[in-house]
């Protein structure tokens, strides 16, 4: 039966499988070693580690000149004043040069949005700080924007950072009311072109709808109309935010049945009076961290989502105290909670390369980030404004075969898109990832499962197939049986799982 409350874990069950599963949804799993320190540390300090991440060192302190601003900058006044007389003089030859300047920079701007890609991924690898990651992830799908609309990549960068920097922030403060500033946000969701007397409604209804209270919770249509009179005249200039204060309707509006000259900001304040704001992102975070609940939530859920919530509220939105009650509860640790999750392919792509550590290949972010895409999932592109669906989503025919050749790839060298002559050369050195046993092909066995499909006790039928494999080895423990011994487990339907 799961927990339906905050009951804490009994701190002498936290053992090394269940510091396995804080790993893997914390964050993107761990080695043998990383797996053991956890499980020393025991609950309170380990999930205190996770959490209070800032006291870690980062890879890399990120600054804002770290990509290119400029590419898609836009023009200087003599500029515009110059494009003007040349459309009105319809001199095609200028034109054409002004054409081709543009279509220099949207190149140009594309190629540093794949660096953006790769550069990212690298940062999910590699991170001390995993939870920051994951979580800069999550919000990245809850705020969806995507770089094909707004076709500005520098602006994807300012709002990956906004959603690391505030990760475990105040939802209300720092996040909800951070992406009402976002230029990124404002231009997906064309606030650009709210203005007085022509109010557009796109992010006054993604953000109820959404991002904070729910689709149909809590709010009218006419709430969305004057909410969106609210947003008038939030806009960009070049990379910042700008309030136009000749844009923005200072009349009363009429929201929730309480009326003033709100601005978007006092729409923010009156959204969190609302009821469902309390879990409607509780059940986001449930989903992601605890259980992608294919089926119609138990009461038991349920009671545990409302604690929850209850707990959010009673901190004024803060989300830390929020994780550190999720990750601390029995219900957390509950059986029917462990390996419930499908991985996402960017959990499947991190959490295997932070477990098998496998060399670094010719090419090998750029080819995962496009693996990636292939399996549903391309950073800095949500299919929509509604994020990725995730859960069951993930699976069909056409991902299944692109995430065991990902996996093969990582392992062996092999390209996805390519042939078996083609590998890259680079030896994996496959004896790395046993800890504890090198010799003894059952426990080798037992090793590799306990620690790659985060099962407490390995199945016996899945130790036989591994066994039978070791066989026709000869029963030998070296680089090129172990590789085979991943290759296989990575096949194996648990592997999909987290």
């Amino acid at each position: 039966m799961i927990g339906n409350s905050l009951n804490k874990l009994d701190p002498k069950e936290f053992d090394a499988h269940k510091a396995h599963h804080l790993l893997k949804r914390a964050g993107f799993g761990g080695n043998a070693r990383q797996i053991e320190a956890i499980a020393n540390l025991g609950l309170e300090d380990a999930v205190d580690f996770i959490v209070d991440y800032q006291g870690i060192s980062e890879t890399e302190t990120i600054q804002e000149d770290r990509f290119d601003k400029d590419i898609m900058r836009p023009p200087t006044s003599s500029e515009r004043q110059s494009f003007r007389k040349i459309r009105e003089s319809g001199d095609e030859a200028a034109l054409e040069v002004l054409r081709t300047e543009r279509q220099r920079r949207q190149r140009e701007d594309r190629k540093q949005v794949a660096e953006l890609e790769e550069w990212w991924l690298k940062r999910l690898i590699e991170t001390p700080r995993p939870l920051e990651e994951k979580l800069t992830l999550f919000w990245h799908g809850h705020f969806a924007t995507g770089y094909r609309t707004i076709e500005n990549s520098y602006h994807m960068f300012q709002q990956n950072n906004l959603f690391r920097t505030h990760a475990l922030g105040n939802f209300k403060e720092d996040l909800v009311r951070g992406i009402i500033h976002d230029p990124a946000m404002i231009k997906y969701l064309n606030n650009d072109k709210n203005r007085k007397g022509a109010p557009n409604e796109n992010l006054a209804r993604e953000l109820m709808e959404l991002f904070t209270l729910g689709e149909g919770q809590d709010y009218s249509e006419d709430d969305i109309k004057e909410g969106a009179r609210t947003l008038t005249g939030y806009n960009v200039e070049d990379d910042a935010f700008v309030f136009r204060s000749r844009q923005h309707d200072s009349g009363t509006k009429s929201i929730f049945k309480k009326r003033g000259q709100f601005d978007g900001d006092d729409f923010v304040d009156l959204i969190f009076t609302r009821r469902s704001v309390s879990t409607f992102v509780v059940w986001k975070l449930y989903r992601y961290f605890v259980n992608d609940l294919p089926h119609e939530p138990t009461r038991e859920v349920k009671s545990f989502v409302q604690a929850i919530g209850n707990l959010f509220k009673r901190n004024d939105w803060e989300l830390k105290p929020v994780m550190k009650a999720i990750f601390l509860s029995k219900h957390f640790y509950d059986d029917a909670n462990v390996n419930s999750i499908i991985k996402s392919p960017i959990q499947l792509i991190v959490q295997s390369m932070r477990s098998m550590n496998p060399p670094q290949r010719k090419k090998m972010l750029r080819t995962l980030a496009i693996a990636s895409d292939l399996m549903g999932q391309r950073l800095f592109g949500p299919p929509s404004v509604k994020g990725w669906d995730g859960g069951r989503t993930w699976i069909n025919t056409s991902t299944m075969f692109m995430r065991h050749n990902t996996l093969l790839y990582l392992i062996t060298g092999q390209r996805p898109d390519g042939r078996a002559w083609e590998a890259d050369s680079s030896q994996f050195n496959a004896m790395q990832v046993l800890e504890k046993e090198k010799s003894d092909p059952k426990r080798v066995v037992k090793e590799l499962l306990i620690n790659h499909l985060g099962v407490d006790t390995p199945d016996s039928s899945r130790v036989s197939t591994l066994l039978d494999y070791l066989k026709t080895q000869h029963n030998v423990i070296d680089n090129h049986s172990v590789m085979g011994l991943l290759t296989l487990i990575s096949a194996m339907p648990e592997y999909q799982l987290c």
